[in-house]
């Protein structure tokens, strides 16, 4: 215990217990150890700190989340009487992602995770190397001003679904579609930062309050602090749609349904599965009644729907494109077709690019 106090203090270096591939950082400053640490809340009588190191390094590798070789968790420190834990990592951006366990289940007891009240970012310490390579994707999403939170997700969202919406405003730098670790099941929250910072506003305004099937998007400006602890708080409000939402701090702006700027072209997702359109019966079946429903919303001068290609890795495929003379009925449509069920799926829609639509960029 006495070691681990001097440890966390900052008197003895943690550098030799930092696996390969995960840079050594400095804990002489306080502030570098405070990022590395998290306030673990409501933990369970008499469990052991080894217990609980063991138990978070297990969820780590579990759910991805570890960066390297060997043991995210470094320390552990229990304080029975107050009944709350601190953790070390070995990295700012393990850290980051454990946050994610927030309400996980631990000996029959719903944890609490929280960062530090003295916790402040590391400057120059947000990036991941893979998130700054052109078109590489990074699934660690660390802590900076342009950390987005999206929550309020309906769970049947997979990962590409999620990407497929963020990206309607541009290029991510990173993204995590936090999951269950017991079903691999979607949380129904994730984190995205952009390549191009400036866009951070532009999504928000653009997705918060967007209704998907019966829920509205929670869409903001990820807290370094306080609100990332409420994260299990809001997930269980927007359960009970949006009126139950109260969310200290949390301000929803005007509620919008639409994503990205209105073209002439309509993306559908959630609408079609490959194995639908292999038959061309059904193909044909499908299309007509795509165009038929269109109709009613203004003159659809194409339709395109990507089929499947033995092989073959077909772009677009699972979406629907429609083509209207114009973007006021595309956005009718739009407004009419978004949170609707086809072959009880909800439908989730887009704006599309025109000229990537005439290129067939998919």
């Amino acid at each position: 215990m006495q070691y681990k106090q001097m440890q966390a203090s900052g008197q003895i270096p943690a550098a030799l217990l930092t696996a390969p591939g995960v840079a050594p950082v400095p804990i002489g400053s306080t502030i570098t150890r405070q990022a590395r640490r998290l306030y673990v809340g409501n933990i369970p009588f008499g469990c052991s700190e080894e217990e609980m190191m063991d138990y978070f390094n297990s969820q780590m590798h579990s759910c991805g989340f570890s960066q390297a070789l060997g043991n995210p968790v470094l320390a552990c420190q229990i304080n029975l009487d107050k009944n709350f834990a601190f953790l070390e990592f070995r990295s700012i951006d393990e850290t980051t992602q454990a946050m994610a366990f927030d309400g996980i289940a631990f000996k029959g007891q719903s944890l609490k995770i929280r960062r530090p009240h003295d916790y402040q970012p590391m400057p120059g310490m947000t990036e991941n190397p893979a998130s700054i390579v052109p078109g590489v994707v990074s699934t660690v999403v660390g802590d900076s001003p342009y950390k987005i939170f999206i929550g309020g997700l309906p769970n049947y969202l997979n990962e590409d679904q999620v990407k497929e919406l963020l990206m309607s405003f541009g290029q991510l730098r990173a993204f995590n579609l936090v999951k269950d670790s017991a079903t691999g099941l979607s949380k129904g929250y994730a984190f995205c930062e952009y390549q191009d910072s400036t866009i951070t506003d532009q999504a928000i305004d653009g997705l918060n309050g967007m209704q998907l099937g019966d829920k509205r998007l929670i869409v903001q400006r990820a807290s370094v602090g306080a609100k990332a602890g409420q994260l299990g708080m809001m997930n269980t409000a927007m359960m009970s749609g949006p009126v139950a939402i109260q969310v200290p701090g949390l301000q929803i702006s005007q509620m919008t349904t639409a994503i990205g700027n209105p073209t002439e072209v309509l993306c559908l997702m959630n609408m079609v599965t490959p194995e639908e359109l292999v038959d061309d019966e059904e193909y044909e079946d499908i299309l007509e009644d795509i165009r038929e429903e269109c109709a009613k919303y203004g003159v659809v001068r194409s339709l395109e729907i990507p089929r499947p290609i033995e092989g073959v890795e077909v772009p677009g495929l699972g979406k629907v494109f429609i083509e209207f003379t114009n973007n006021n009925d595309c956005q009718q449509a739009q407004q009419s077709l978004a949170g609707r069920k086809f072959a009880n799926r909800v439908v989730v829609t887009s704006y599309f690019d025109l000229d990537r639509y005439h290129r067939r960029e998919f």
